[in-house]
């Protein structure tokens, strides 16, 4: 073989090394460029599937404080209830003593102003556990008629200067807190016609 050919095989040679080391460099260059899109869908799966599992434990724990705070809601009622009729049972032990002691007593001239006493004072303290509870009492002595508090039964005729302000309390009306708990049901003086 001349040197021409000789040289001519090795170029050939070089040549197709250079191809199958092309080659397999963009064989290479696949595979990675795979192995990052599996890579990147396994990535975007898992954060996926990671958020779905963060969102399912949210609305786990939303629903058992939801939970909670119903039994704490109910629970706190019925305590509040329970300390209202506390109070209001000694109320009724003392009413119940005072009838008894009339009952025993019938013939004793004292006996009636004992028992009005005793009624006066279970008034006294059944104000003072309303009031324990926040329940009020509507002030309605020589006070102006305000239909946020007050509700007229009927009007009389007074004074001039009296027109608006109540004249009688029929039934008397209570806040509790803020709040209208029931209103004083109120007479109310009208003006004099001339």
């Amino acid at each position: 073989m001349t040197n021409k050919k000789k040289e001519h095989e090795k170029n050939k040679k070089d040549i197709d090394v250079e191809k199958t080391d092309i080659n397999h460099e963009e064989i290479i260059n696949e595979d990675d460029s795979n192995k990052e899109k599996q890579n990147k869908e396994q990535s975007i799966e898992e954060k996926l599937a990671e958020a779905q599992d963060q969102v399912l434990r949210t609305l786990a724990d939303s629903e058992n404080l939801r939970r909670r705070l119903e039994r704490e809601k109910e629970d706190l009622g019925n305590y509040i209830v329970s300390n209202f009729a506390k109070e209001i049972l000694s109320v009724v032990d003392n009413l119940q003593r005072a009838i008894k002691s009339i009952e025993d007593k019938k013939e004793d001239e004292g006996a009636f102003d004992t028992f009005v006493e005793g009624i006066e004072l279970t008034e006294k303290q059944l104000i003072t556990s309303l009031e324990k509870f926040k329940i009020k009492k509507i002030n309605t002595d020589n006070e102006a008629f305000d239909p946020n508090l007050h509700q007229a039964m009927f009007e009389i005729e007074g004074k001039n200067s009296e027109a608006g302000k109540i004249s009688e309390v029929i039934q008397d009306g209570y806040t509790i807190g803020d709040r209208l708990l029931r209103p004083a049901m109120v007479g109310v003086f009208k003006s004099k016609k001339s």
